[in-house]
């Protein structure tokens, strides 16, 4: 647990709200999603660049940003900054696995963003930033946890240091509030924060 619940910031009963339609490709965000579509959620530091690079991929039906792995339901951005909420910056991935296989997701994902560098991202500091992988199922956990060992050995081959991603089945996840959706369409100069450690990892 990243925080001590009796220590975190209290939230609120009532989702934030928000239009639910995904403004690069009219989707909705919101669940029910398309029958056979799987969902994961995925943290790799600021959210913004994050959700780009996912609803660019074949295969992936919708995105959305929010917050997950912590503890105060339904928080606010300046809520989450504080760090007493528990949460990280995550990308609702919801995908269909006839056309883009989890364990490419998951290459996508590693490539993306250092792994290594606990409660930041680069010049981002805080555990809002932590990266993590929140799964739907067993399968997919099962799946996670095999292309962390692999990537850590791609690392350690590399000099690089251990991976700190947390890796844990999906609680809840609270949509982020409307601006923060899809950030960089709506503002095409924005700050993306995604730097990889240039390993590949050998799977997918």
């Amino acid at each position: 647990m990243i925080i001590d619940p009796s220590l975190a910031l209290p939230g609120r009963d009532t989702p934030l709200r928000v239009s639910g339609v995904h403004a690069v490709s009219g989707r909705s965000m919101l669940p029910p999603f398309p029958q056979g579509h799987e969902v994961v959620v995925l943290g790799l530091g600021c959210f913004w660049g994050a959700e780009r690079l996912f609803w660019q991929l074949p295969g992936v039906h919708v995105t959305a940003v929010g917050y997950a792995g912590g503890v105060t339901p339904n928080p606010t951005y300046e809520e989450t900054c504080t760090g007493r909420t528990g949460h990280t910056e995550v990308v609702q991935v919801v995908f269909n696995p006839q056309e883009q296989d989890f364990e490419t997701l998951l290459k996508t994902f590693w490539e993306a963003h250092d792994p290594t560098q606990g409660m930041r991202q680069g010049n981002d500091m805080g555990s809002q930033y932590r990266s993590a992988i929140y799964t739907t199922h067993d399968a997919q956990l099962r799946a996670a946890k095999r292309s962390r060992d692999i990537y850590q050995s791609a690392l350690a081959q590399a000099g690089r240091s251990t991976i700190t991603t947390e890796i844990a089945p999906l609680t809840h996840f609270y949509l982020a509030e409307e601006y923060h959706q899809q950030y960089l369409h709506k503002n095409p100069g924005g700050y993306c924060g995604l730097r990889g450690t240039g390993v590949s990892c050998p799977i997918g």
